[in-house]
C-alpha cells in the first residue's frame, strides 16, 4: 500500500512538472513571437515580387497609387511560383499582436494558479507586473522599443470592462447602507489627500538644494490630485484574494469607485489653471459646481442608459440570443457618452449596471444571465491582467527622471496623509454610525489605499510643454504604484491574519434570512414613522413602493412585474438549486420534453384554486371606510414633531391631559362591555359577611345560617326563620338594645345590616337620625313607588 501511494505521488508530481514545463514552453514561444512581432517585418516584402510596387506591404494608400499607375502605364508583371501563397504580415499586424498579448496574459494567469505556494505569498498583480518587466526587458534587449500603456487604450478599452463587472454585480444593500461613510472617504478624504500632499510637496520643492525650484504650486496640487486617488483595479486584485469581510471591502472598493469624480474634476481644473497661471474666487466656486455636475451628470447618464437597456430587454422573449448584447452595448454607450462631456465615466457605468440589473434579470433567460455573468468576469479578468503587464512594460520603456527627494517625500506623504485622513474622518463618522469602525477596521482601510494604472494614465496624459517635470512625475507615480502593490499588497494578508480581522463568510442566502430581513426593514420603517424621523429606511420604503407601483410595470414583461420580492427570490433559489443538483449528477435527469430555452420568466406561481366571493358594498359605504382609514390608519405617515431625550421640555398640562384621556378610555371600554353583556350580570364576588351573601345563604337554607351584630348600639332586623317568604315575619326588634348578651358566638340573631357611624362632632339630633337609617344592598334597591305592597322582600 505504501509503495502504491508513493508511486501515485511520484506520478502526480511528474504530471505537475510536465504541465509546468509545457506552460513554460508556451510562454517562451509567445515571448519569442512578441519579440519578433515588434521588428519591422514590412521591409522583407513578398518572396515572389520584391521591388514591385504591388509587392511588399499592401497599405491602402500605396495600393491605390499602384492601381492608378498601372492604369496609366501598364507594365509586365513577373509570374509568381505560387500565385496564391504570399507573406503579408503588415495586413494582420495589429490584431495578431493584440492576440499575442491576450494569450500571454492568459498563460501567465493560468501559470500563477498552477503554483499554489506562490499564489499564497505573492499577489497576482505583483507577479503580472514582474512579467511585464521581463517582457519589456526582453524587447529592449532585442533592440526594439517596448510599447507603452497608451492612455486612450486604457480609458476606452481596458478600464470599462472592470468597472462594468464591478457595477453590475455591486452588492446594493451594503453599498446603500454605508453610502454616507463611502462618500466621506471618497470626497472629503480625496480632497484632504490632494491638498495635503500638494501643499507639503510645494514646501519641500522650495527648499534650497533639492533642484526642484521650478515646480510651482499648481503643478504640485495637480500631482497630488493624481496620486491621491485609490485605484479600483488594484483594490479588486488584492482584496478579492484575501477575502476580507464585506464591510471593509465595500468601504475601500466603494471609495475607489466614487473618488473618480473628484479626481477627474481636480485633474482638469488644475491642468487648466496651470496653463492660465492665475486662480480667482470665482474659479474655486466654479470648481465646486463642476464637481457636482461631473458626479451627478455621470449618474444620470448611466441611469438613463440602464433604463433603456431594461426596457429593451422586455421585448427579447422571442430572440434570446441577442439579450447579452444589449447589456454590453448600452453600458459601453453610457461610458462613452459620459466621456464625451468629460463627465465621470466610472460613475456612469456603475449607475447603468446597478439600475439595469434587477429588471434585466427578470426579463432575460437563465442562459443569457449565465452568459452575461461569465463574459463579464472573463473580460474584466483579461483587462486587469493586461493592465498590470503593461505597467511593467511601460516602466522599462518610459523616460525616467529620478529625484530621490521628490520620490521619497511622495511615498512618505502618501502614507501619512492616508492615515491622518482615515483616522480623522472615522472619528467624525463613528458619531453617526450604529456599527462603529474599530481600530482594526481603520488600519485595514488606511493600509488598503492602493494606487494603480489610473494614476499612471493620468500622469501620462500631461503635456510636457506645460509641465516640464512630467518625467519626474511619472517616475514618482510608478514608484508609488510599485510600493503600494508590492509592499502593502504582499503584507496585507499576513497583517489581516495577525490582527484576526473578520473575513468574508461564504454562506448561501436562505428563505428564512430573506423573510427576517424584510421583516426588520418593515419594522424599522414603522419605528421611524412613529418617531417622526425620516431616515434611510423611510426613503427606501418610499422608493420600493414607487418601484413596485410604476417602474416594474413599465420595465418588466408579463406577470413577473406583479410578483412579490420574496416569491421571486424563492424561484431564483429553486432554479439555482435545481441546476446545481443536475450538474452534480445527484438528481434525476430532466426529461427531454423540457425545452432548452427554459427561462425564469416561465416559472410562475400557482394560481389560487378559486376566488372567494367578496360582498358588494355601496359607494357611500366604501367612501366612508376610506375616510376612516385616511383619518386613522394613515396618521403614522404624517410628519410628527421629532424629539430628543436631551432637549425634551416638560409640558405642565401633559399629566392632567394624560389622566383625562386614560379615564375617558376606561369609561368607553366599560360602556362597550356593558352594551355587550346580557341581562344576567356577573359582578365581583362579595365578602363572606356581606348582606348579599347573607341573603343568598338565608334563601337557600334558612336553618343553616345565622348572623350577629358586631356593634353595641347597632339596630338590627330580625327575620322569622320559620317563614322567610312571608312579609309578616319581618319585625324590627331590639333596635337600640345594648348587645351585652349578643356577644355570644352561638347566638342566631338573623341578618344584620350595618349603619354608618356618625361623626362625634355632630349634634345629638343628627346622631339619632343617622342611627335610624338602614343601608340597603346595591343589588336589591327595594320596592319602587309603583310596586305592590304584597311583593315579598326577599327574592
Amino acid at each position: 500500500m505504501a509503495l502504491g501511494r508513493l508511486a501515485l505521488g511520484t506520478v502526480g508530481a511528474s504530471r505537475r512538472v510536465s504541465l509546468q514545463r509545457g506552460l513554460l514552453f508556451l510562454c517562451a514561444l509567445v515571448l519569442l513571437l512578441l519579440s519578433e512581432a515588434v521588428e519591422p517585418l514590412g521591409a522583407s516584402g513578398s518572396p515572389g515580387g520584391a521591388g514591385d510596387s504591388s509587392g511588399g506591404s499592401h497599405g491602402l494608400q500605396k495600393g491605390c497609387e499602384a492601381d492608378v499607375t498601372k492604369s496609366k502605364h501598364p507594365t509586365n508583371r513577373t509570374k509568381k511560383p505560387f500565385p496564391v501563397l504570399s507573406f503579408d504580415y503588415e495586413h494582420v499586424k495589429t490584431p495578431f499582436e493584440i492576440s499575442l498579448w491576450v494569450l500571454l496574459a492568459s498563460l501567465m494567469k493560468l501559470g500563477f494558479h498552477l503554483i499554489p505556494r506562490l499564489s499564497s505569498i505573492v499577489p497576482e498583480s505583483c507577479l503580472l507586473i514582474v512579467v511585464g518587466l521581463l517582457v519589456g526587458g526582453l524587447i529592449k534587449v532585442v533592440g526594439e522599443t517596448p510599447p507603452v500603456l497608451d492612455s486612450q487604450v486604457f480609458f476606452l478599452f481596458l478600464l470599462p470592462p472592470i468597472i462594468l463587472d464591478a457595477g453590475y454585480f455591486l452588492p446594493i444593500r451594503p453599498f446603500s447602507e454605508n453610502l454616507g461613510t463611502i462618500l466621506m472617504f471618497a470626497v472629503v478624504g480625496t480632497l484632504w489627500n490632494s491638498f495635503f500632499m500638494g501643499g507639503l510637496l510645494y514646501g519641500v520643492c522650495q527648499i534650497k538644494g533639492t533642484d526642484l525650484n521650478t515646480v510651482n504650486l499648481l503643478a504640485c496640487l495637480l500631482f497630488g490630485s493624481i496620486i491621491s486617488a485609490v485605484d479600483p483595479v488594484a483594490v479588486l486584485a488584492v482584496f478579492e484574494e484575501i477575502h476580507i469581510n464585506e464591510l471593509l471591502h465595500i468601504l475601500v472598493f466603494g471609495e475607489s469607485l466614487l473618488n473618480d469624480a473628484v479626481t477627474v474634476v481636480l485633474y482638469h481644473l488644475f491642468e487648466e489653471y496651470a496653463g492660465v497661471g492665475s486662480v480667482s474666487i470665482l474659479d474655486v466656486f466654479l470648481g465646486v459646481v463642476c464637481f457636482l455636475v461631473v458626479a451627478l451628470g455621470g449618474v444620470l447618464v448611466g441611469a438613463f442608459y440602464g433604463i433603456l437597456a431594461a426596457f429593451t430587454s422586455r421585448f427579447t422573449s422571442h430572440t434570446r440570443v441577442i439579450e447579452p448584447l444589449f447589456v454590453f452595448v448600452y453600458s459601453y454607450m453610457a461610458y462613452l457618452s459620459a466621456e464625451v462631456f468629460h463627465l465621470s465615466g466610472i460613475m456612469a457605468l456603475i449607475a447603468c449596471g446597478a439600475v439595469m440589473r434587477p429588471y434585466v434579470e427578470a426579463n432575460i433567460s437563465h442562459k443569457s444571465h449565465t452568459t452575461i455573468k461569465y463574459f463579464l468576469k472573463m473580460w474584466s479578468s483579461v483587462s486587469e491582467t493586461l493592465i498590470f503587464i503593461f505597467l511593467g512594460v511601460s516602466t522599462v520603456a518610459g523616460n525616467h527622471s529620478w529625484n530621490w527627494t521628490f520620490v521619497t517625500v511622495t511615498i512618505i506623504l502618501c502614507l501619512v496623509s492616508r492615515v491622518l485622513g482615515v483616522v480623522g474622518l472615522t472619528y467624525v463618522i463613528n458619531k453617526f454610525r450604529i456599527v462603529k469602525l474599530t481600530t482594526k477596521d481603520q488600519f485595514i482601510v488606511a493600509y488598503g489605499g492602493l494606487r494603480g494604472a489610473i494614476a499612471f494614465s493620468l500622469g501620462y496624459l500631461l503635456d510636457k510643454s506645460h509641465f516640464p517635470m512630467r518625467d519626474m512625475f511619472l517616475t514618482a507615480i510608478i514608484t508609488v504604484i510599485f510600493f503600494t502593490v508590492f509592499v502593502q499588497g504582499m503584507t496585507i494578508r499576513p497583517l489581516v491574519d495577525l490582527l484576526a480581522v473578520k473575513k468574508k463568510q461564504e454562506t448561501k442566502r436562505s428563505i428564512n434570512e430573506e423573510i427576517h430581513t424584510q421583516f426588520l426593514d418593515h419594522l424599522l420603517t414603522g419605528i421611524e414613522d412613529i418617531c417622526g424621523h425620516y431616515g434611510h429606511h423611510h426613503w427606501k420604503d418610499k422608493l420600493n413602493r414607487f418601484n413596485k407601483k410604476y417602474v416594474k410595470k413599465c420595465l418588466i414583461a408579463g406577470e413577473r412585474s406583479k410578483e412579490p420580492q420574496l416569491i421571486a427570490f424563492y424561484h431564483k433559489m429553486e432554479m439555482k438549486q435545481a441546476i446545481e443538483l443536475v450538474e452534480s449528477g445527484g438528481g434525476v435527469k430532466l426529461p427531454s420534453a423540457v425545452p432548452s430555452t427554459v427561462s425564469m420568466q416561465n416559472i410562475q406561481p400557482k394560481k389560487p384554486p378559486s376566488d372567494r366571493a367578496i360582498p358588494q358594498i355601496s359607494k357611500g359605504r366604501e367612501e366612508e371606510i376610506r375616510k376612516i382609514l385616511r383619518n386613522n390608519l394613515q396618521k403614522t405617515r404624517q410628519r410628527l414633531r421629532s424629539y430628543n431625550r436631551h432637549t425634551l421640555v416638560a409640558d405642565p398640562y401633559e399629566d392632567g391631559w394624560n389622566d383625562l384621556l386614560f379615564k375617558r378610555q376606561k369609561l368607553m371600554e366599560i360602556e362597550k362591555k356593558m352594551s355587550k353583556m346580557s341581562n344576567y350580570l356577573t359582578v365581583p364576588a362579595a365578602a363572606p359577611d356581606s348582606p348579599t351573601l347573607s341573603r343568598a345563604r338565608l334563601a337557600s337554607d334558612p336553618q343553616a345560617y345565622s348572623s350577629k351584630p358586631t356593634s353595641d348600639d347597632l339596630p338590627t332586623i330580625k327575620v322569622d326563620l320559620a317563614s322567610p317568604q312571608s312579609p309578616d315575619s319581618v319585625n324590627l326588634v331590639n333596635e337600640f338594645q345594648k348587645a351585652a348578651t349578643q356577644n355570644d358566638p352561638d347566638d342566631d340573631g338573623g341578618l344584620v345590616m350595618k349603619v354608618p357611624f356618625a361623626d362625634k362632632d355632630q349634634g345629638e339630633q343628627d346622631n339619632k337620625k343617622e342611627q335610624q337609617r338602614l343601608m340597603r344592598c346595591l343589588s336589591d334597591p327595594g320596592p319602587g313607588g309603583d310596586e305592590e305592597e304584597d311583593e315579598p322582600f326577599l327574592p
